[in-house]
This record gives C-alpha cells, sequence and structure tokens, in this order.
C-alpha cells in the first residue's frame, strides 16, 4: 500500500509536467469555454462556440509568431485576422483577434485580456459568435472570435 501511495506521489509531477506540455499545444477548451462565455452572459451575451477553423487560424499566427521571434497582429507574411480566418475556409462576417505573450497559464490570459479595453471588447463583441483559442511555444497566446455569414 505504502508503495502504491509513494509511485502515486511521484507521478504527479509527471502527470503536471505532461499536461503542461499539451498545454503548450493548446489550453483546456472547455475552461477557455468556460472564462469566455461567464464574462459573456455576466454582460448579458450569448455564449460563443468554439471552433476547429478558428483554431486553425489561431494556431497558424502562434506558430509563424513563435518561428519568426515577433508579435504582432499582422503576420509575417504581411496577413491579417481576416486572411487568416478566410485561409482556414471560415466564411466570416466579423472577425477579432487577441494577442498576448507571457502569461503562464489561461487564467492569467483570461485575466489579462478582460482587464484591457480593447482586448474586453472584442471578448464582448456582440456579434461574434464562434471563437478558439490557442497557446504556443513562449507562452504566445491568440484568441480568434468571429461571426461566419452576413
Amino acid at each position: 500500500m505504502r508503495k502504491s501511495i509513494r509511485t502515486i506521489i511521484l507521478l504527479i509531477p509527471c502527470l503536471l509536467l505532461f499536461a503542461g506540455s499539451a498545454l503548450a499545444a493548446g489550453p483546456n477548451r472547455d475552461a477557455a469555454m468556460a472564462g469566455l462565455n461567464a464574462l459573456r452572459v455576466k454582460h448579458g451575451l450569448a455564449p460563443l462556440s468554439y471552433s476547429r477553423k478558428l483554431e486553425k487560424a489561431a494556431r497558424r499566427h502562434a506558430k509563424d509568431m513563435a518561428r519568426g521571434g515577433f508579435f504582432s497582429h499582422q503576420g509575417s507574411d504581411g496577413s491579417r485576422i481576416g486572411d487568416r480566418v478566410r485561409a482556414a475556409r471560415y466564411r466570416w462576417c466579423a472577425a477579432a483577434e487577441n494577442i498576448a505573450k507571457g502569461q503562464p497559464s489561461l487564467a492569467k490570459v483570461l485575466t489579462s485580456w478582460a482587464q484591457s479595453l480593447g482586448h474586453r471588447r472584442n471578448m464582448l463583441h456582440p456579434e461574434v459568435t464562434d471563437f478558439a483559442l490557442v497557446r504556443e511555444v513562449g507562452n504566445i497566446w491568440v484568441m480568434v472570435l468571429a461571426r461566419p455569414g452576413c
């Protein structure tokens, strides 16, 4: 019994390390959705759905910034949010993007954005219906919010 407990105690840091690695590829989607939607509902707005297409656009931009060593809403190829969303085959009507660098956790990045006027405005945009959030190496975060159609 003691050996089993000792083994579990020794495995916990390994599991946490693994979870951290998984987060480097992308934050916990459910936690991101819960945090963002709690803010929206608090302000009388409809909750957002998670979009794999928007995730593709966000991941492409996060990887581009990590690889290129820059931090900007403009991609290394000159692309802007609308270009990246369109390239991910999301037919958008409204689109917004939040980027961050250095926040070590999902809670920290969401709090940081909620306290920033421009980022908060994007998160509370009344016309968006979908979102995605990714985290890349170096704690580079990209959130894309959009609405299809029009």
